[in-house]
This record gives C-alpha cells, structure tokens and sequence, in this order.
C-alpha cells in the first residue's frame, strides 16, 4: 500500500504558516504523507458528557497516605498483622516511656477497638508517611485527639524535625472519661521530614491522634489533599468509579462486629465508611495495608459532586476474584448485602426523612447526591456463579429504584473462556451495561482500534472501567491516545471509560503504571495523565464521520529464536528441536553433554540426569534462549516435565529478546488455564487461552508450527489451538467530533511512530475560521513526567492556515488537537 501524497490547491501562505508553526527539527526529519476525509453531512455517535471518568481505589497508599489528607500514620493504633505481616499496633510510632496498646473494655467504643495507654512521663512519636510528615511555612494544621484521663492530665504536643522545632508547643489540658480535644499549629519553618509528638504528664489513654491541614481541597473538614484533589478535578471526569476494584471482591463477606469475631479481612463495605470517623471500622486492604475507612462513602459521593462526576459505587456480588476465586453460599448473608445495596441508594438519593437519607443529612449534605449507576461486582472469574448472584442484586434494584442502571462485568481480561460467558449471559438477560477491564502492551492497543466497531448496537452498552498500556513511558500514552479514538467512535457503545489505577504514592506502589504519582510533598501527572486530560477537556459532543489514510504494512513473517522459562515452578526440559519449513535442523539438543546453546541469566540452572533443569520453584520469569532471532518458518518441539511449583512452563517462540517475543503459557494463573501471550517492549496481550492445568511429574509433547504469521500448537500431538498475528499496529490514528457549545471541529490526531505525519485535511466543504487552536503533546518514546522533569507537557500554539482543505505536519510521536471554528 502506498503512502498518499499532499493534496493540491491548499495556498501556498497557508503551507507555510503550517510548517512555520512546527518545531524545527535539529536535523532532517523523515515524513510519512497521509489524509484525512471528514463528512460533516454525516452523523457520528452521539458522546456523552460521561464518557470520561476516573477509576479511584485504594492502591498504592492512594487513601491513607495520598487523597485523604491526613498527616498522621496509623493514628487510632489499628495496624494489625492482618494488614501486614510486619505490622505492629505501634507501627509508624516511636515510644519514649511505657506505652501499650490496648484491646479491651476501656476503649474509645466498639468499633474502634484498640487504643494507646501511656504511663506518666511518657511520649509518642509519629512518622507520618514517606520521608515524614510535610508542613510549609506559615500555613495551619490542626490537631485534636481523643483522650481519657481519669486524675487529669497535662499533655503536650509537638511538632519537630531533626533540625529542631517547626512549630510552637501546644499544651491540651486532659480530664475525665474520653473526649476530644484540639490544638491549632503555625508552621514556623517548612519541613518534609515533620514529626508529631504526644507527651503527657500523668497516666492517660489516647486514640485518633490526628493532624491535618487546614488547607484541604475546597477547606472541608476531615478532606482531602489539595494538590491530588485538584489535579483529578482538572481532568473534569464525567463519572467517579469508587471504592474498587479488588477492595470490593475480595476477603470475608462478613460485617465488622462480634458476632464475626471482629473479622478484619473483610470486603469493602460502604456501612463500616460512614458516620463519624472514630466509630468507622477498619480493615486490612486487599493491598497488604491498613484501610482506616477516614475516607469513606461520604467522602466519596462529595468528592464527585464537587468535581462535576457522576458517581459510580461497586459492591461485592458475593464472589471473590481477584485470586481468590470463591462463591460464598449463604443466603441469609447474600440477602444482607443486597438490603446493604438498596440502602446505599437510599443513603445518595432518599429524602432526610428516611433512615439512611437522615445519616447523609446529618453528616451534613441534607440534599440528595442524585445516584444514577451502580456496579455489582468487579473482575469474578467465576461467571456462572457471579451472575446468579447479580441477577438477585439487579431485580431487588430496578425493583425498588428502577431509574438506577445496574452494571455488570465479564471478567478480568479483554478476552477467552470467562470474558466470552459472562458477556453470554449478559446478553441473553438484557443487561443494561457490562464492565470491561484489560491491561495490554502498546502494541495490543494500536492494534485493536476497531475493537469496539463490530459490537452489538443493540446492546449491552460497555463500561471499559479499567484499561492501561502496561506503562508510564510516551510510548504507553500514545498507544492509549491511539485507542481512544476507536473509543470516541464508538461512543453509541463505549459509553463509560477509565483508566486505571488512578493515584501511587511513589513510596508504597504495589500496581505500576498509574496516571498520578506523589509523595508526601508533590505530585504530578504522568504521560498517561495528559493524554487522558486533553480527551477529557476536549470531548466534544458528537463524532463526526471521517477515514484517514494508513501506514503501510509491515510484512513479513514472525521471526526469531526459541526460549524456555518458568514462573514460580521447578520444571525439566529435554529433547529440544527445531527444524526448518524445508526439513533443515535449525537446532537439536538432548543435554546429554552442557547447556551451552543456551543464554541464561540467575541461578537454579542445571542440565540433570540428561535434562534442562529448573529447579527454584520460586522464581519468576527464568527465560533461557538459544537460536538465531531471523529464524522464520519453523517447527520447535520441547518435552516438559513439571517438577514443583504453583504453574506449569512457558515455551517461548519468535524471540527477538527478552521484552518481545511470544510464549505458551501452559498451566499458568496458578495453574488454571493456558494461553499464548505476546510480549511487546515489556508489555503482554493474550492472544489465545483456554481453561486447564498442568500434571506434577507428566512429561509433555509441547510442538509449535509457525507459518509465515500462522501459528499452529501442539499438545501431547493433539492440536490444542491456533492463531494468525497479521493485525497491523496502525500508528497513525484520528477522531472528528462536533463542540456544539463553541461550534468548533475538533481534529484529534495521534502519530505514534519515529516519523511526522505530513497530513492533506479535507473537511468535505465544511467552512471554517482560518485560525485554529492547536495542543499538542510531543516527546521521545520513552519520555517519563517525575517530579523534577515534565517532558510530555501541552503545548499551545494557533495555526492561521485552516481551510476547507489543508495540510498539517503532525510531529513524530505526538498527540494533537486541532479546534476549528465552523463558519
């Protein structure tokens, strides 16, 4: 296919002023031509002011420790091994003196269930989170505690750092059964590496040691921090998707209370997030931290309405995912969660006068928060038994509250034997919204523009509630940009999407990539970020139809060498052969003598009793290669035995190193299915999977025909599945759509490759303002925001040279929005 060329009778001012407002490469740059055809007669999808949104769970210390701005770790002494094995209730605090936390009937109250006992003479020292706790100069923090001392008590509070004092001494007289109490302190100095200190001069009893800014987002009480706050409201997301994620299907269903012995791994249950903060529960985060729930439903459903969200709670189906992978049968117990659900509703939506509208009153917002969507469940791999529980939770809804959409899912990944099921049956029961998730390489993302072109009009409508590239760099937030515009086109369909996760605090990150990082003193918006910002601030309000011209294909067939690896499994290799498509021996090796064809990394390699051996059964990833990566066409065979371990062996093919090649995945995710997944610069997309395991001491006939793109594979010489890779991963990507507020065009386009895109626009007689607004977002692929470098950064500029018919440079790699106003 052969590239376009620029179309003629474009003036030759406006092709100057064009290519005048582009950055002037140091050196010549190569230049690919393309065009864009836009139908302004035609009529795209309409898109929603929804269909953007942001996907909050509390993942990386993104609560505690991140939007929720308390300052103070661990401040009712809740931390327990059930968070974190390394955890004690003194976890983040020094003593100075006899200190003990306590469990028993002296207690703040029931729910809180521990707190801190204090001899006289004693003091505490709090850490706060990252380096430390953050004050700045001249700005307030307020402190308060809840304390109990019988005989009275004097308790001084301070706040230091290694350097000396940041703040002056603040003395709280403490007398009587438990009450709170409150200081106010002026930062004299500002610090990242604070620390909050409790003295007191006779025995006493504390819990909810707490020290927050008074600057919080919009200054509320018990809020958030300003900085994240403000840097997700400038996204302007149309929905709010909280609590989670695996929060929410994931531990025991149980409440939080005696009756559960006080159960501390447990779902997330908006009850225990609500009222006042020192009655909340706690709980363990499915994360390997502590949850104090300060942040809660409440919090939650204000944070949306501030930001102009619509909200969009998930709540446990009683089906574990996430790993965990259990049906809970206990109908008493599912009928509790599904009244827990309609009195959520209740809780946004019903008049003060009702009991859970009354609590939401009483926390103080009297009006309803105007709840239109709610999700049951989140990523179950078990289909039949979630949807027999969603069913349940969906009729006792639309029967009570038949204006709320309930939304359902298909499973963790973007395709196979779950995802084809569940969207089966939510299907077949006319379900009204389904939530898709999936984390894929760049190149599964530019490849899979059309995704959503061939789903059902007629519904289910999709929710793409959580979708990554598998990183942070450019090259990642390209591939997303590319994407979306198969989104926008698709928006009668694709009416929800996030990405996700949303927020990582750098020090505590258990899930990479996200869109903003931050630590205890700044935050900024990665690459991914940007791109997300600029859909949302220029959505438009529906597509206008329009073709682009194609970057020509790369051909040719799959090439590479061979590898064998393990993932937390002890497995033997033997008999390796690989022969050409003509019958040469590319490869051919027994290990009757060494293992020296091969190239290993690590240890726990050993050629044994005439195999290949791995024998660490905890490490991941052991990939060994051997062969020349422009080997094409060929047959490999492998016998494999598994030895020990959780998986089965990965048999790798088409190698180019270790980030790009393809394996089979056999008996992997806990040895539960198979399934052939591409890697791509680090990134991995599945390709083909089916359900099954792998036997302990079986040895396996593993065989893989490769074919040009076509890939045929064996198993125990029975064919177990095939595929043809010849999708091409289009760089070159655009989107038209309507602002009808403005009355403007808004041309989005992506150019995700080394190469400028030298672009012949026809806007199909459409009249428009010779002077255009232009953003653009440019960088090196690899380009990673940080905290002290933003090299993927909007710029603005104005192009003068808009016409009906114009040509524009668009740069290498690069992420543009043209707005142009119609006449």
């Amino acid at each position: 296919m052969s590239r376009t060329r620029w179309k003629l009778g474009l003036g030759v001012t406006a092709l100057l002023t064009a290519s005048a407002l582009l950055p002037s490469p140091a050196h010549a740059q190569a230049v690919a031509d393309y065009t864009i055809t836009v139908d302004p007669s035609a009529r795209g999808a309409a898109i929603d002011d929804t269909m953007y949104g942001v996907f909050y769970e509390d993942i990386n210390r993104a609560a505690d420790g991140g939007l929720y701005a308390e300052l103070v770790q661990n401040r009712s002494f809740e931390y327990s091994t059930a968070d974190n094995g390394s955890y004690t209730p003194l976890t983040a605090w020094t003593a100075d003196g006899t200190a003990e936390v306590l469990d028993d009937e002296g207690r703040l109250n029931a729910r809180n269930r521990a707190y801190l006992s204090l001899a006289a003479g004693a003091t505490v020292t709090n850490t706060g989170y990252n380096t430390g706790i953050r004050v700045e100069k001249g700005a307030r923090y307020d402190f308060s505690v809840w304390a109990r001392a019988e005989s009275g008590t004097t308790l001084a509070v301070t706040l230091r750092d290694a350097a000396g004092s940041l703040a002056k001494v603040r003395e709280v007289a403490a007398k009587g059964k438990w009450r709170k109490y409150t200081a106010t302190f002026t930062a004299t100095r500002t610090s990242n590496r604070g620390r909050l200190a409790v003295a007191t001069t006779a025995p006493a009893a504390l819990d909810m040691v707490s020290l927050f800014p008074r600057e919080t987002y919009r200054n509320q009480p018990n809020g958030l921090r300003k900085d994240l706050a403000e840097k997700i409201e400038a996204l302007h997301p149309g929905f709010l998707r909280f609590p989670g994620g695996c929060l929410v299907n994931t531990g025991s269903m149980a409440d939080y209370s005696a009756d559960s012995g006080w159960q501390r791994k447990r779902s997330y249950q908006w009850k225990d997030t609500v009222g006042p903060v020192e009655e909340r529960a706690t709980n363990a985060n499915f994360w390997g931290y502590n949850q104090s729930y300060g942040l809660g439903y409440y919090e939650y459903f204000r944070f949306a309405e501030d930001i102009g969200a619509m909200p969009l709670p998930v709540v446990p189906a009683l089906v574990t995912g996430c790993g965990q992978n259990k049906a809970v049968d206990d109908d008493a117990l599912l009928q509790r969660h599904i009244q827990d659900t309609l009195d959520l509703i209740e809780f946004a939506n019903g008049p003060r006068t009702s009991e859970w509208g009354a609590k939401r009153a009483e926390m103080g917002h009297p009006e309803p928060f105007r709840l239109t969507h709610l999700e049951v469940g989140n990523e179950e791999n078990l289909p039949e038994e979630f949807f027999t529980r969603f069913q349940q939770f969906r009729t006792a809804v639309e029967g009570r509250y038949p204006e709320i959409t309930v939304v359902s899912n298909s499973g963790p990944d973007d395709s196979g034997a779950t995802f084809d099921t569940a969207w089966r049956l939510n299907r077949d029961a006319d379900v009204a919204m389904v939530d898709e998730h999936y984390y894929n390489s760049p190149q599964w993302f530019l490849q899979n523009n059309d995704r959503y072109d061939s789903y059902d009009r007629g519904g289910p409508q999709v929710f793409l509630g959580e979708y990554a590239s598998q990183g942070n760099a450019w090259r990642n937030a390209l591939a997303e940009a590319a994407f979306m515009t198969g989104l926008e086109r698709n928006a009668d369909v694709v009416k929800l999407a996030s990405y996700a996760p949303l927020l990582a605090n750098e020090d505590y990150v258990q899930w990479s990539p996200d869109m903003i990082w931050f630590n205890n003193h700044a935050s900024w918006g990665s690459a991914n970020y940007e791109v997300q910002k600029l859909f949302m601030n220029n959505t438009g309000d529906r597509v206008v139809p329009s073709t682009a011209g194609t970057t020509p294909a790369v051909s040719g067939p799959i090439t590479g060498a061979v590898g064998l690896s393990t993932w937390a499994t002890s497995a033997a290799y033997d008999d390796v052969k690989v022969t050409s498509a003509d019958g040469e021996t590319l490869l051919s090796d027994d290990f009757s003598g060494d293992a020296s064809r091969w190239t290993h990394s690590g240890t726990g390699r050993s050629v044994r009793d005439g195999q290949y051996l791995q024998s660490d059964a905890a490490a991941e990833n052991t990939m060994v290669t051997a062969g020349d990566p422009a080997w094409h066409d060929y047959d490999l065979h492998v016998k494999a035995t598994k030895k020990a371990g959780k998986e089965g062996f990965l048999v790798a093919f088409g190698v180019k190193d270790t980030g790009n090649h393809y394996w089979w995945n056999l008996g992997g995710w806990n040895n539960t299915q198979s399934a052939v997944e591409q890697a791509s610069d680090g990134g991995k997309s599945t390709l083909l999977s089916k359900a099954g395991s792998i036997e302990t001491g079986r040895a396996y006939d593993i065989d893989v025909k490769i074919r040009g793109r076509q890939v045929t594979l064996y198993l125990d010489g029975q064919e177990w599945g095939s595929f043809t890779d010849d999708k091409p991963a289009e760089p070159f990507r655009q989107i038209v759509t309507r602002d009808d507020r403005t009355g403007e065009l808004i041309v989005k386009v992506v150019n995700a490759q080394d190469t400028a895109a030298r672009t012949a626009v026809d806007l199909g007689g459409a009249e428009v303002a010779p002077r255009a607004r232009v953003t653009t977002l440019a960088a090196d692929q690899d380009a990673v925001n940080s905290e002290t470098d933003a090299p993927v950064t909007p710029v603005t500029s104005t192009f003068t040279g808009a016409a009906s018919e114009f040509t524009y440079t668009f740069p290498a790699n690069s992420v543009t929005f043209l707005r142009l106003r119609e006449r």
